[in-house]
């Protein structure tokens, strides 16, 4: 699936929801969290980042985490805990395009795959507005986290996420 038909079934999705959205275009050189915000003016506590996890045992279990940027997603400990299996960590970006068509940068919980889970931390709902990743690195969306409620197979997870710590400052020379 291309990255065009990839944002048309994100679109269709979003105008089923019933939800107000807007599509924000977005440079692909840009596409990332960090260098998006910063390009953008966009808050990071109001940029929410979509990640595929997948469980390391026979069969593969891949859910859908949505995070926010300034918060770092508990893979080790709530994902695991929550898919049941020993081990968990992050898609590869071929194991995300494959599972979901999408590019790392651009990964959406809307127009997932059937089957595929969404987790939201619930810090997320506190935002009054998060932009989330629109299925390319072209297109992001910017959405009311009401949006979730509304999302099929999607669940609020308290503690998904642990908020993200400062860099340490390198020592002095």
């Amino acid at each position: 699936m291309s990255d065009q038909d990839i944002e048309r079934s994100v679109i269709d999705a979003l105008a089923i929801s019933g939800q107000q959205y807007e599509v924000l275009e977005c440079d692909p050189d840009f596409a990332d969290t960090a260098a998006f915000c910063e390009r953008y003016g966009i808050a990071p506590e109001d940029s929410a980042n979509a990640i595929i996890v997948v469980g390391k045992s026979e069969p593969r279990q891949y859910v859908c985490c949505v995070v926010l940027a300034t918060t770092r997603l508990d893979v080790n400990g709530a994902v695991r805990r929550r898919l049941g299996v020993k081990k968990a960590s992050f898609a590869s970006a071929d194991e995300t395009r494959e599972l979901t068509g999408m590019s790392i940068g651009g990964v959406t919980p809307v127009s997932l795959p059937p089957g595929v889970p969404v987790w939201v931390d619930a810090r997320v709902l506190e935002r009054e507005r998060v932009v989330i990743g629109g299925g390319s690195r072209s297109m992001k969306i910017l959405l009311p986290p009401s949006f979730f409620a509304a999302l099929p197979n999607c669940e609020i997870v308290p503690d998904l996420a642990t908020p993200a710590t400062p860099a340490m400052p390198a020592p002095p020379p």
